[in-house]
């Protein structure tokens, strides 16, 4: 805060207020906000009847309940103070909060709490590399499992259900979502489950999925056929195991990301299938599916021991199928470290 002139923090619901007190706000339209001065003591504003929910830790801040009679914008503007002239905001605060905050401190400029928090959230420590690795293992579990079903004759939507229940059963506390895209629709790479697209012989299926266990997140994504896949089909998938195999073996320490995403992405335009693929390489990974660091083009960042993401190249074909391979990776001291050891061959499956 002092580095960025960042008078105050302050976080409402999202993913940094946990990681920093250790409080998960549900997001209501009652606020719920934490005061933290660049200098004193923070202070948490919550309503009453959340009060309840917070684990009360002296030492770190304050809890300062609000009656629903109460202006808590009014409460939060008079922690912060008439001399505060830039305020970190969390990236995740609903809108109407900052433009009802921007009224009650019209001499403040507000910009982007990811700012502070992201480069302290991105390098993660021991215990968040364990709780990430449980986290893979589970879902590595799965995938493994998922070797062994059956998917002829079922809808998308109802393997889907299987991912989700399997997940849970594995440990997580929720499912953050699971993809299941049978031929075509994994063209789609955010496909929703149909729950009228019935799985048949010949699909070649996409399963993306992951949750949250023990507040860190997992995020894998394997490849089923139903019946032999075609050779084209074959052709493909191999151009994308070693697009993988160059990602991962890119992310060294003191590499840029952009580097990871280009190495993946020339190994599937030397194919020529790079009009086919559509997104970046990677994202971060920790008490958020999706976080700091990003492998993509022009994010010149460097790497880190300790940064967690992604890799996961994808090769779509649009009205006839779609691919992706995805394992999580943490930079190390001693090369980069695949957290996720289920196969990764195309699975055949009845």
């Amino acid at each position: 805060m002092v580095a960025l002139d960042v008078d105050q923090l302050l976080l409402s619901a999202g993913p940094d207020l946990p990681y920093l007190t250790g409080y998960e706000a549900m997001p209501l339209e009652r606020l719920t906000m934490l005061v933290l001065p660049q200098r004193g003591d923070a202070r948490l504003v919550v309503p009453r009847l959340e009060a309840p929910r917070v684990h009360a830790q002296g030492e770190l801040f304050e809890i300062l309940p609000w009656e629903e009679t109460d202006d808590p914008i009014a409460q939060v503007a008079r922690l912060v103070g008439d001399g505060a002239r830039r305020i970190a905001i969390g990236d995740h605060t609903w809108a109407r909060f900052l433009l009802d905050l921007q009224r009650a401190l019209p001499a403040a400029a507000f910009v982007r709490a990811s700012e502070v928090v992201a480069a302290v959230r991105m390098v993660k420590d021991a215990d968040e590399i364990a709780a990430l690795t449980r986290a893979a293992l589970a879902v590595d579990v799965i995938a493994q499992e998922m070797r062994s079903a059956k998917f002829s004759g079922r809808t998308e939507l109802d393997v889907h259900r299987e991912l989700v229940d399997r997940m849970i059963a594995a440990g997580h506390e929720r499912a953050n979502f699971a993809i299941v895209a049978a031929s075509q629709h994994a063209a789609s790479p955010h496909h929703d489950a149909s729950a009228t697209r019935v799985i048949a012989e010949g699909d070649l299926v996409l399963c993306d999925f992951g949750g949250t266990m023990r507040g860190y997140c997992s995020d894998i994504t394997r490849m089923y056929s139903v019946g032999e896949p075609s050779p084209e089909v074959r052709a493909v998938y191999a151009v994308l195991v070693d697009a993988q195999e160059a990602g991962v073996r890119a992310a060294t320490v003191g590499t840029p990301c952009e580097d990871v995403d280009a190495a993946s992405r020339r190994v599937i335009a030397d194919a020529g299938y790079g009009e086919q693929f559509i997104h970046r390489v990677g994202h971060g990974i920790g008490t958020e599916a999706h976080e700091d660091p990003y492998m993509v083009a022009g994010n010149t960042l460097l790497l880190e021991a300790g940064h967690a993401f992604s890799v996961e190249p994808g090769i779509y074909f649009a009205g006839r199928f779609g691919m992706r391979l995805e394992d999580i990776v943490v930079a190390t001291a001693d090369g980069p470290l695949r957290l996720n050891e289920a196969p990764r061959d195309i699975a055949v499956v009845a």
